[in-house]
């Protein structure tokens, strides 16, 4: 037997392998990095599992930790030694895993009235994002969700988003309101002068339609602005 190879769990050493830890003690006593340790099963020649998931979780350009999860890409996984595509595969399987999870927790009390359920509720699919996407949201005459699409990705600007294109999708679905909601990858949610100016055109627009602009939500890291509770609606 070759015991130079560390690469999979029942080679590590006894105090560190993560699935004895696990079952002695239970999950929650777990790191992250044993927990995915765990997930990926094995290393690679000269490196261990908890090695190979510790590059993962805090890699040299990052500081974030767990949440590096959500960054990674098919791609830029495959460049890591040990990394093939089944493994890069589970890995951006567990970050969707975990944006659904949080979705479906945050949706049980989902209040399309609250713009903090709303932003609860598209938390993680939209803060974790590098750019901005833009997404309508289409209501009946009794405030029920009937349909939502990405009508921008990039840089959202006033020049970019048509209410044209935007009313046209509403019209339809035979909506009678809408709410725009947006992120800021910067984290930071405060408004910035092009997001007041396309909420004011998206506003103008719909009074002359007859679909209401319920709230315009911009979603930060953990933190949102709701534009109509800012009183820049009216």
């Amino acid at each position: 037997m070759n015991t130079t190879h560390t690469g999979n769990l029942k080679q590590l050493k006894e105090e560190e392998r993560p699935y004895e830890k696990c079952e002695q003690y239970g999950p929650e006593h777990l790191t992250d990095i044993e927990l995915l340790a765990i997930l990926l099963r094995s290393g690679t020649r000269g490196e261990n599992v908890l090695s190979l998931a510790k590059k993962i979780l805090y890699p040299i350009f990052s500081q974030e930790g767990i949440l590096n999860i959500h960054h990674w890409t098919l791609e830029q996984l495959m460049q890591i030694k040990g990394i093939g595509k089944v493994k890069a595969y589970q890995i951006l399987c567990l970050s969707e895993l975990a944006k659904r999870l949080a979705k479906a927790t945050a949706g049980k009390g989902l209040c399309f009235s609250s713009p903090d359920s709303i932003a609860k509720y598209y938390m993680e699919d939209m803060r974790h994002k590098k750019q901005e996407y833009m997404k309508l949201l289409l209501f009946n005459t009794r405030t029920r969700l009937i349909g939502e699409t990405d009508i921008s990705k990039g840089t959202v600007n006033a020049s970019l988003v048509s209410p044209r294109e935007l009313f046209i999708e509403a019209l339809q679905k035979n909506a009678v309101s809408i709410i725009l909601l947006h992120n800021h990858p910067s984290g930071d949610p405060s408004p910035s002068r092009e997001d007041i100016l396309i909420t004011r055109k998206v506003r103008d627009a719909g009074d002359l339609i007859g679909i209401e602009l319920l709230d315009h939500i911009i979603i930060g890291d953990n933190k949102y602005i709701s534009l109509g509770e800012k009183g820049l609606l009216s």
